[in-house]
């Protein structure tokens, strides 16, 4: 695998809500990573490439993404903005089938489906990350999103591989608690 051509990190601390109602501190972290996409400009059956590729590198950016935490992780997400050349299914390849096992080791476990997204984006397009409670997929304190973009990502050959990691829910949560679990 290629090193990746530059990494970008976004840290939010937040202390209060939209209206300035204080609350206790929460951070979200996100790493984002643009690497060279090997199956840029032709179709290809074999996504296997990718797959290695988000498992590997996705090591090493969700442990320096909850390194920089506040607190221990309890929320997670990941996306994939795959440059003009490629299509949809690449950036899926990167973040579903090897992706998930770092991720939720460097959680330290993580019982829920992680929330995801990905698109095809021009330099400077932006994504939503969705973020979810790691172990409780109903858990509607913790539906958040961080919207992440870098200014000359993707070029038409390469893919922004974005992971990110929350202390905490949405400041002052107001919308119940999802289903019991039985």
């Amino acid at each position: 695998m290629d090193q990746p051509r530059k990494k970008v990190f976004v840290k939010e601390v937040v202390t209060t809500d939209q209206l300035g109602q204080p609350c206790d501190p929460i951070s979200r972290v996100a790493v984002m990573a643009v690497i060279r996409n090997p199956l840029a400009g032709a179709f290809s059956e074999d996504l296997s490439e990718l797959f290695e590729i988000g498992g590997s590198l996705g090591a090493e950016l969700a442990a320096e993404a909850v390194a920089q935490l506040d607190g221990a992780p309890v929320s997670y997400g990941k996306a994939a903005i795959v440059g003009v050349n490629g299509d949809l299914e690449q950036g899926g390849a990167v973040i579903h089938p090897k992706l998930g096992a770092p991720m939720r080791a460097a959680a330290g476990g993580g019982e829920a489906v992680i929330p995801s997204n990905a698109k095809l984006g021009a330099p400077g397009c932006a994504i939503d990350l969705p973020l979810g409670h790691k172990d409780n997929p109903w858990s509607f304190d913790h539906f958040d999103t961080m919207t992440l973009n870098i200014p000359d990502a993707p070029k038409p050959d390469e893919i922004v591989l974005c992971l990110a990691y929350a202390d905490g829910g949405r400041p002052i949560p107001r919308c119940g608690k999802g289903p019991v679990k039985s």
